[in-house]
């Protein structure tokens, strides 16, 4: 199975896109249901632009000062795939300013993700240990920034805004941001009224090849300072499954050598 999740919102993905490229051979494959999408509507003149989209998303995670005070996370959690009749936990480290590791738990089946600052990882029952290059280097290298919401000029290259959307009961602004290593738009959805990030759908790659993955987060909360969701939904060709997180403790002592790629069996 395999997600990604990124500093503020776009953390938690890590763990969910993990998930779901690992889970779509460790498992029964099942497809998500086809969904008609929504229709953005053009920007109209009083829509912000995007530097006042992207300013008041790092207002409204928490602000520049409040995320600086903080240089490690450690967030525990479930993850449940209805379709398949299965759950598990997850568990992820991270360590500023580009280090994580990602573990997932499912029905006695380990699956892990890391990166160390420079080498990308994954281990899982299908693939075994293998390293990541290319594009799918690139992605987990942009979703191990610890502080994402500072970082998003160094992250993407472009900002477009595209119009408006509704989510679920959020009108949001969508903005397509291109990643500063190429590669498709992401295409991020922030809340019009809270500014915080409410969707995310991108392009993630793995050996199985090239998937659209969604996630919604919901559930803010603030820890420590900066807002982080706690439900983290996530739909893409392979399968449907919900993160919960349980707990989040920021500034615990890390190992660097924690996240480097393990040693082969």
């Amino acid at each position: 199975m395999r997600s990604k999740i990124k500093s503020g919102a776009r953390v938690f993905c890590v763990a969910a896109f993990t998930i779901s490229a690992f889970g779509a051979g460790a498992f029964a494959q099942t497809s998500a249901p086809a969904q008609s999408p929504p229709k953005t509507q053009a920007p109209a003149a009083s829509t912000p632009s995007a530097e006042q989209i992207l300013d008041k998303y790092l207002a409204a995670s928490g602000g520049r000062v409040a995320w600086q005070k903080l240089n490690t996370r450690v967030s525990k959690g479930t993850v449940d795939v209805p379709a398949m009749n299965v759950a598990g936990t997850v568990e992820m480290r991270q360590k500023a300013p580009m280090r994580i590791l990602v573990t997932v738990t499912i029905s006695g089946a380990v699956f892990s993700q890391g990166f160390d600052g420079t080498v990308g990882w994954s281990n899982d029952p299908q693939n075994g240990l293998r390293e990541q290059t290319g594009a799918e280097l690139a992605e987990t290298r942009r979703d191990a920034d610890f502080y994402h919401p500072l970082d998003m000029h160094t992250l993407y290259s472009k900002f477009k805004v595209a119009g408006t959307e509704n989510v679920g009961e959020h009108p949001t602004y969508v903005m397509e941001a291109t990643p500063a290593d190429g590669g498709d738009p992401d295409k991020l959805y922030f809340a019009a009224d809270t500014g915080l990030l409410v969707r995310a759908i991108s392009q993630h790659h793995s050996p199985e090849g090239v998937d659209s993955i969604q996630e919604d987060f919901d559930d803010y909360r603030t820890v420590d300072g900066i807002e982080m969701p706690f439900s983290i939904h996530q739909t893409s060709p392979q399968m449907d499954l919900t993160i919960k997180i349980d707990e989040v403790h920021h500034n615990v002592a890390l190992d660097d050598a924690q996240f480097s790629k393990p040693a082969a069996q």
